[in-house]
């Protein structure tokens, strides 16, 4: 089975500030967190058990440099940050990070090894626990702004609660992970190696259709047209990730609360667009669930 979509780290300058608009939204979110290396975050848990990330530089001081052999979570992110805000990193699951590093290193996808940290969460109740996670991280050739890694939770059941994944906008999970790139084709490979499963050609872009969302490369033209006229992030650096599909039980009332809250939207392709302008620089659409 192919690996399914975990989560999507978003790169946000003000936490607080990226916390109020996803509420403005409709967006449960997780009390701010803290992780051990200089970055905090605040998450958006969905019913799908995938997640979105909202992700700021808290202590700088306490970011570790790259190593040869290690890759700083941290300073990658900080430096993302120092460009520009959006997505950073897609998140794939997994039950062995020790197995996928081997993995990626045998796919010419970097040479580091796995990483683990533990962090402290704060559960619905107010009481905090001990939430542990592994990473392999896959560094692909000619993506230094679009890193995949692959996440183990060790401790799942304090990690997921009830509370966090119920949305008064009705989110219930990713649909898609929109990567921006000049060839879409050139990507294949990677997107095999990463989710273990061969992307298909759709039209203008490659598909690879995980266990739990899929991952669409495509063309700057062709992501605008799939999201509404948003524009895709500049490629100086090669290819970037650019939207995402949510997945939503009631789009109409989607689009009211979006024009009640005053945020600018619009609609192509059955799907409505919160442009990147508007949201820390990724575009954030939302589909229909089916009815099936």
């Amino acid at each position: 089975m192919s690996r399914g979509i975990d989560h999507l780290v978003l790169c946000v300058r003000d936490l607080e500030r990226a916390r109020a608009f996803y509420g403005r939204l409709g967006f449960t979110l997780t009390p701010p967190a803290r992780h051990p290396f200089g970055t905090g975050n605040s998450l958006v848990q969905l019913g799908d058990r995938s997640f979105l990330e909202l992700l700021t530089v808290m202590e700088p001081d306490a970011i570790p440099p790259m190593r040869p052999g290690q890759f700083s979570f941290g300073a990658y992110n900080r430096d993302f940050l120092a460009r520009q805000e959006g997505c950073s990193m897609l998140v794939l699951d997994t039950q062995d990070a020790g197995a996928d590093a081997r993995a990626f290193r045998a796919a010419g996808l970097g040479d580091v090894e796995p990483f683990h940290f533990q962090r402290a969460a704060r559960l619905p109740d107010g009481t905090l626990a001990k939430v542990a996670f592994s990473l392999a991280f896959a560094l692909a050739p000619g993506l230094p702004e679009a890193v995949f890694f692959t996440c183990r939770q060790h401790a799942p059941e304090l990690f997921w609660k009830p509370e966090y994944q119920r949305h008064e906008n009705g989110a219930a999970g990713i649909e898609e992970v929109a990567l921006a790139a000049p060839d879409p084709l050139a990507l294949a490979g990677t997107l095999e190696a990463v989710t273990e499963i061969p992307p298909e050609a759709v039209g203008e872009a490659i598909v690879a259709r995980t266990a739990r969302g899929s991952v669409r490369a495509l063309t700057p033209a062709a992501f605008a047209r799939r999201y509404a006229g948003a524009e895709a992030p500049p490629l100086t650096h090669g290819p970037r990730f650019a939207g995402c599909r949510i997945v939503v039980e009631d789009l109409s009332g989607l689009r009211a609360r979006l024009k009640a809250g005053d945020v600018g939207f619009a609609q192509a392709q059955g799907c409505v667009v919160v442009p990147p302008a508007e949201a820390f620089g990724l575009a954030l659409g939302f589909v229909q669930r089916s009815k099936d």
